[in-house]
């Protein structure tokens, strides 16, 4: 089985998914999205997406990677 794409365009593969922005964010669509695909070849990963392009390209990240991620930041 190959690996999943790093990146997906949001507009073709994750139209159906429910993306949720940050509580801290400030209205301003200044922030990040995140979705959780349920089903197909996507799911299980994490979608990250900038709200100022939601039609644009979405990272994709193994929730292991992104618990890394977190962390490192904080």
């Amino acid at each position: 089985m190959p690996a999943p794409p790093r990146t997906i365009p949001s507009s073709l593969a994750l139209r159906d998914v429910r993306w949720l922005r940050s509580s801290y964010s400030t209205g301003a669509n200044n922030c990040v999205e995140t979705a959780r695909p349920a089903t197909g070849p996507l799911a299980g990963l994490l979608a990250v997406r900038d709200s100022k392009a939601p039609d644009g390209p979405a990272l994709l990240f193994s929730p292991d990677s992104w618990a890394e991620f977190v962390t490192a930041v904080r």
